[in-house]
């Protein structure tokens, strides 16, 4: 994958498919690597483009500290780099909150955009403190980790779903896998600009078709938060799936729902 070098950092990012432009923005602590699955019904049907945002994967990990306008910044210098005047943008998780930051920002550079199980920030709603797991014992990590992904998941429900167990057990392998001290620092920092991410009172700037989704268990993004959404952009609509933080991976409606809105002329 090419490196970028932009906005004063090298950028490793992907670009693959045809189609309309579409920015892919990921979530907290994943990379290229890791979302490839998540990444795939896109290609499939757009010109898309995906990076590790900074202080991740093959990314430059600047020192810190980092702020949501930081990543917004970066997907915008990436778009320049690319000689996109304007595109399509998907934000999965913390990739929803920098795709909000991006399109309060410059919103004549967003022409349609789906928001995944994120949150606004500010009186609209955060979404769960993730940096607080670390200062939790592994008892206390282990039982909340399930619940703050799908309120279900009590150690009953898990034992009679197996799908859920699965996408449950391989959350939990991701966090148990270890990590070198400059990958746990740019972890941190970017869960540090998630902390004061809050664009609740400039989303009336969203200019563009927007489609929230939302997972009706989700205990990381809770569903009055994307509702918050939706009732400050004009025109935009909510859709809720049977499912957690991970929804996409638990209704198969998802992912083609946000793949046809993105795709709409």
């Amino acid at each position: 994958m090419p490196l970028a070098n932009i906005n004063g950092i090298d950028i490793n990012y992907r670009r693959a498919g045809t189609g309309h432009r579409l920015l892919y923005l990921n979530g907290s602590g994943t990379t290229l690597a890791s979302t490839t699955i998540v990444m795939a019904p896109f290609e499939d049907h757009f010109d898309l483009a995906a990076h590790d945002q900074r202080g991740l994967g093959l990314t430059t990990k600047p020192p810190g500290p980092y702020a949501m306008a930081d990543y917004a910044a970066d997907a915008l210098a990436l778009l320049d780099h690319l000689g996109w005047d304007s595109c399509r943008v998907v934000g999965v998780s913390f990739g929803g909150m920098v795709a909000q930051e991006l399109a309060v920002t410059a919103p004549s550079r967003v022409e349609r955009m789906a928001l995944m199980c994120t949150s606004p920030g500010g009186a609209g709603g955060s979404s769960y403190p993730l940096h607080d797991l670390a200062t939790m014992t592994t008892a206390e990590r282990e039982r909340i980790a399930p619940l703050i992904l799908d309120t279900r998941f009590t150690p009953e429900w898990l034992a009679t779903h197996d799908g859920d167990r699965y996408i449950a057990d391989i959350m939990a392998s991701r966090s148990a896998v270890e990590k070198s001290a400059e990958v746990a620092r740019g972890e941190a920092e970017q869960l540090e600009a998630r902390r004061h991410h809050d664009v609740w009172d400039r989303l009336h700037f969203v200019d563009c078709p927007t489609l929230v989704t939302a997972g009706r268990y989700d205990g990381i993004a809770p569903l009055p938060n994307s509702e918050g959404i939706v009732e400050r952009i004009r025109g935009a609509q909510l859709r809720v799936y049977e499912g957690g933080h991970a929804f996409f991976g638990q209704d198969q409606t998802a992912f083609p729902d946000v793949v046809e809105f993105l795709g709409r002329s």
